[in-house]
């Protein structure tokens, strides 16, 4: 069976404020379902910011291999392409990247309403920095169009 290489050069990539070694691309928002299907593009072997998922988070890598770490920087998990993830809310935090070549790997985030926290952003210590929701999703679509 033949690999298959994602072509991205149409994709409209958009930097997340100050953060680094990612970029997103919000595909759609689902009003009437709270759902938003993003695409984030993870440099090779930079985690990003740390942070706690707070709204299921349904996943499948497209391209290269998705890498999450433990807040002290122990591999948590490699997902190759073609892995698709499911996963609920977590008190859990962590980093991800991409591995050797990078990723991109679409999320689709589901969530209760426009209000509920989707991501907790938090600093080296753990300390709370932040939050994003739906609706700081809906914003910055609204913004890029």
């Amino acid at each position: 069976m033949n690999a298959y290489q994602f072509d991205d050069r149409n994709i409209q990539w958009q930097q997340l404020g100050d953060f680094e070694h990612f970029v997103y691309a919000i595909l759609d928002i689902d009003l009437e379902n709270n759902i938003a299907d993003v695409l984030f593009k993870f440099e090779p072997r930079q985690p990003i910011v740390l942070h706690r998922h707070k709204a299921l988070n349904k996943m499948l890598v497209i391209q290269g291999e998705h890498r999450l770490y433990e807040p002290n920087g122990n591999l948590k998990e490699i997902r190759p392409v073609g892995k698709y993830t499911s996963s609920p809310a977590s008190p859990d935090p962590h980093r991800e990247c991409g591995g050797d070549e990078g990723a991109v790997v679409f999320f689709s985030i589901r969530c209760k309403n426009k209000e509920e926290v989707l991501y907790e952003l938090l600093d080296d210590q753990e300390n709370f920095i932040g939050t994003l929701t739906m609706a700081d999703l809906i914003s910055l679509n609204e913004q890029n169009k």
